[in-house]
């Protein structure tokens, strides 16, 4: 008989609008060893009572006495539901979470190659819920929500006091549907609306190409998430590169959330080789198990890793494992720092509980949880890689000064129209840019930014950020592997 074994997940987050894509558990038969939990070993119903039967005598009590004498009538189901959710709210985990019937439903739905949604990884950081990061060519991205934004309303309501999955349901829809998220940004000091039309997100995960520095061939594959078939896709495109006679690799998981952890491993079992394990897993009792590749021997060319805020879970064991078992430099900004790892209990009636059952370390044996990962090489990108759409209320124009002002200067700085100044107050310089680049783009040269304007800066803003030579991250990457 095959046992059956339940896949461990180790994303950052929830996936916003697709019911927890990749931030949970997903049934698997499998023969492979590794990060897996034997299905045998979840507790069934009647076996592990807690020693002193009077704490369930209480609780019995509790919700004998509410359905009984409570003034109005209430739902059995809905008491027993809200019983759950309350022990897990008591373990202040926020990767611990209870999904209803419906919600386990559109989260199995979600595990699919597709799903509909705004394309964004929703998280919490100090008990706040944020954007862990936007998905590669999704709604979220081109709308410009970036990493940590906070979200304070959906569709104008208050998110205060929901937890990670409530807020993901409201966030999710059918695509072609819009929704508004005010989020609150570090270094902004207004709320910031984002308007978000709902798509098809097709769940692609690795992408790769070939740079020439300076007459070396250098590869360079991005991993926007892990997925089930991240790793398959990931040797076939690595096998292509190094066909084409590559002399150095460039591992891109920047903005990568995170996912399953057999695929992370399967990836990693490519490059660590020697001593080291390439992850420790340990347990509430505190036994580490470690995991080591039986690789003989390594690439023989350099590898480098990109890492930015958005790279949070299965990215940060592939960077830690990569960096402390291999000592390849990470280049980028620090992680987004989440060490621990959930699997979906099912509860027998469609309805599972996410829980939050190991910690990860690095090979070193270093617990990255809530601190992250620093690279070797810090390099923080041009200014209008943190810019968003601008939003006008009319038109922004002469002697305004307020944050969505500031957005645009820092676009048009970034653009090559130099308004002088970047904070905000709409000077006459800022005019002089505004004019300039309206008649670069065909547009009435009023010095105002209306909505056609303002439409025009977006469009100009995401085609020079998809521009290699703007990506100082990238760049610095392909010189140290072209040296």
């Amino acid at each position: 008989m095959r046992r059956k074994w339940l896949a461990l997940m180790v994303a950052g987050s929830l996936a916003a609008g697709s019911g927890g894509t990749f931030a949970g558990m997903k049934w698997a038969e499998s023969r492979a060893e590794g990060f897996a939990v034997d299905a045998a070993a979840v507790p069934k119903k009647g076996k592990d009572k807690p020693t002193d039967t009077a704490l369930l005598d209480k609780v019995e009590q509790a919700y004998e006495l509410i359905v009984s004498q409570y003034v109005e009538k209430v739902e059995r189901e809905e008491l027993v539901e809200g019983a759950i959710q309350g022990m897990l709210a008591s373990l202040d985990d926020p990767y611990s979470v209870y999904m209803d019937k419906e919600t386990a439903r559109q989260f199995n739905e979600s595990l699919e190659s597709t799903f509909e949604g705004i394309g964004a990884e929703v998280g919490m950081e100090d008990g706040k819920i944020v954007i862990v990061s936007p998905f590669k060519n999704s709604p979220a991205e081109k709308a410009g929500l970036k990493p940590h934004d906070r979200i304070l309303k959906v569709n104008g309501k208050s998110v205060e006091g929901l937890d990670l999955i409530q807020v993901t349901v409201k966030i999710r829809g059918k695509k072609g549907t819009i929704v508004r998220l005010e989020v609150e940004r570090k270094n902004v000091k207004e709320p910031i609306t984002v308007e978000v039309k709902r798509d098809q997100i097709p769940i692609e995960t690795v992408f790769s190409k070939v740079k020439n520095v300076n007459g070396k061939l250098i590869g360079v594959i991005e991993i926007t998430s892990f997925a089930e078939e991240t790793a398959t896709d990931f040797k076939k495109q690595l096998k292509a590169l190094e066909d084409n006679d590559i002399t150095g690799l460039a591992i891109d998981v920047r903005g990568n959330p995170g996912g399953l952890l057999l695929s992370v491993e399967e990836i990693l079992r490519e490059f660590v080789d020697g001593d080291k394990p390439f992850v420790q897993i340990e347990k509430r009792n505190g036994k580490r198990d470690k995991y080591f590749s039986t690789l003989k021997k390594g690439k023989p060319y350099p590898v480098a890793v990109l890492v930015d805020k958005g790279s949070a879970s299965a990215s940060e064991i592939l960077a830690g494992a990569l960096a402390e078992a291999k000592g390849y430099p990470l280049v980028g900004e620090k992680t987004f720092g989440k060490g621990t790892v959930q699997q979906a209990m099912p509860m027998g009636d469609g309805s599972n509980i996410k829980l939050t059952l190991f910690k990860w370390l690095t090979p070193d044996g270093n617990w990255i949880h809530r601190k992250g990962i620093m690279p070797d090489v810090e390099v923080i990108q041009p200014g209008i890689f943190g810019t968003h759409p601008v939003q006008v209320d009319g038109a922004l124009e002469a002697d305004m000064n307020n944050e969505q002002v500031k957005n645009a200067q820092v676009i048009l700085e970034g653009l090559g129209y130099s308004p002088g100044r970047t904070d905000g107050y709409f000077s006459t310089g800022t005019v002089r840019s505004v004019k300039a680049f309206q008649q670069h783009s065909g547009l009435q040269p009023t010095g105002k930014i209306d909505g056609k304007t303002a439409a025009a800066l977006d469009e100009a803003r995401l085609t020079e950020t998809k521009k290699d030579k703007n990506d100082l991250q990238l760049r610095t990457a392909l010189r140290l592997l072209a040296k």
